[in-house]
């Protein structure tokens, strides 16, 4: 069971600058014990023997090396577009620049 007393409440409003009720108070302790109570027992199911992670599935970088490999030639990429022009791919102004 958690320390927390109404009077600590009522303490921690008063620091807080938060006006209270008696219910509010009486509402806050069971609510702030259950919290306490909750983090207090995640902790005693944490061994110290386990190390902290910040994902629980063990991560790899995924990435491939980068090898280069035979592509398409300049003009065998050109060869199916629609239009080119100087070695690139042409395409309509989206924008009123020429």
């Amino acid at each position: 069971m958690s320390e927390i007393t109404p009077d600590l409440v009522r303490h921690l409003a008063g620091l807080a600058r938060i006006l209270v009720t008696d219910e509010e108070v009486e509402k806050m302790t069971s609510q702030l014990s259950l919290i306490v109570d909750s983090v207090a027992t995640v902790n005693k199911a944490v061994a110290g023997d386990i190390p902290a992670t910040s994902h629980p599935i063990p991560m790899a970088n995924v990435f491939r090396e980068d090898v280069i490999e035979p592509s398409l030639s300049q003009a065998e990429a050109l060869s199916g577009a629609p239009d080119s022009a100087d070695g690139r791919f042409r395409v309509h102004a989206i924008l009123d620049e020429e």
